[in-house]
């Protein structure tokens, strides 16, 4: 089964609104069994549209249109399909009964285009609006079937997940199932990870393995069909198992978690406080930390020592080790990590100091970062990165750097290691 998404919308092509419904139906259609081939969008011209349906017709068996079903003139999905379908449209007596009820219960005069959203193509069946006035259809003509939703996310996504998902499965008769899951690996590049599995994508056929990267970070994307979900999910795990063989001590986690995400459940698992001393990053760690709700129970809280004098002042960086060794040193981190820890009583303290850029400092390159993480009662332990981008991606992949390594800390610890 081959699909086919059609966004109806000069907004969309102007840039005004983001076309979310191709991402949200191609997820959904994926869990029955779909696969979506081709996204389209197309402005609000007839034309055009009719190009777009017949171009689609030679290359998919179902066909979603979102948007153009509203009851201005530049709505015209529905008016341009039954041309092309050779099909009337019909008033429905259920939506519009829905459409005069709206407007009676906010007290608003009813002008009459708004009979234009009850017109539904004849021989479909109709899907519910629950949240809106335009309800959607869907109609098989020949090896086609076609599916028209509303353009609102907050009136589609509704729509399709209560009416449109179970008519397509009964429609279509759709027994197989796809099932995904992301694997998450940081502290390894998308080309050498490639390399370390290259015979495995090669082989490939269900579960496939698709490397995607982010910033900093590689995901792969495993996806297998099955019509018995549970056998799905055990081919998955045998495929993760041998990805896991070869490069598992990269492997942080599932799904839609982050690095931050994995650090904040780490901690609260092991009861530990944590504060930061943050110099080149100027408070994004804590930022990201705080951005997930619950943090105050461990994160003690943090100082942005972006000066030498802050850092003497306010964390007691000794004056010898900014004159011998500088501030981007690790010496100065990890000074930096045990004083923040001491300072705030935290079990935990992890500091950034670097060169962010876009000019060296200290005669130091851009990209040059040394983090320091300490342990109540140990020795800080520092790593000493060496990054190239942005100055923007190099403080954020500093704080990426920063969870993975305490992370890894972490497990050790789990671990008894």
């Amino acid at each position: 089964m081959a699909a086919e998404i059609i966004a109806v919308g000069s907004e969309l092509l102007l840039g005004q609104i983001v076309n979310t419904n191709a991402r949200f139906l191609s997820q959904h259609l994926a869990s029955l069994g779909v696969d979506v081939f081709y996204h389209t969008v197309v402005g609000d011209n007839s034309s055009r549209l009719q190009s777009a349906i017949e171009m689609a017709e030679k290359r998919s068996d179902l066909i979603l249109f979102t948007g153009g079903l509203g009851p201005t003139k530049d709505d015209l999905t529905k008016e341009t399909i039954a041309r092309h379908l050779h099909k009337e449209l019909v008033m429905d007596e259920e939506a519009m009964r829905s459409i005069e009820a709206y407007f009676k219960k906010t007290n608003r005069p009813m002008t009459e285009n708004n009979r234009k959203q009850a017109l539904v193509l004849a021989d479909s069946q109709v899907l519910p609006n629950d949240h809106g006035m335009a309800p959607g259809m869907m109609l098989s003509v020949k090896e086609h079937t076609y599916m028209l939703l509303p353009g609102p996310p907050k009136e589609m996504q509704p729509m399709f997940l209560h009416y449109g998902m179970a008519a397509l499965s009964q429609e279509l008769n759709l027994h197989e199932k796809i099932v995904s899951r992301v694997l998450r690996f940081f502290g390894i590049g998308e080309s050498a990870l490639e390399t370390e599995i290259e015979d495995l994508i090669d082989k490939q056929t269900n579960p496939t393995i698709a490397p995607l990267a982010a910033d900093g970070e590689v995901t792969l994307r495993l996806t297998a069909k099955h019509q018995d979900e549970n056998l799905a999910k055990q081919m998955l795990d045998e495929t993760e198992q041998e990805i896991r063989s070869r490069v598992g001590q990269y492997l942080y986690g599932y799904d839609h978690t982050s690095l931050i995400r994995e650090l904040v459940r780490m901690l609260k698992e092991q009861n530990y406080t944590i504060a930061a001393a943050e110099s080149l990053t100027g408070g994004l760690f804590q930022a990201e930390m705080t951005s997930i709700p619950g943090t105050s129970v461990f994160l003690k809280g943090g100082v942005v020592c972006y000066t030498n004098e802050s850092k003497r002042k306010l964390l007691n960086v000794k004056e010898e080790t900014l004159e011998a060794f500088g501030a981007v040193s690790e010496q100065c981190a990890s000074e930096l990590a045990e004083n923040v820890a001491t300072l705030l009583n935290a079990d935990i303290g992890i500091s950034f100091t670097g060169v962010a850029g876009p000019t060296e400092a200290e005669g130091k390159p851009v990209g040059t970062v040394y983090i320091g993480i300490s342990f109540r009662g140990k020795p800080a332990v520092v790593e000493k990165l060496a990054l190239a981008g942005t100055r923007d991606a190099n403080r954020i992949r500093s704080v990426k750097y920063g969870c993975y390594s305490l992370l890894t800390l972490l497990k050790k610890s789990q671990a008894g290691i």
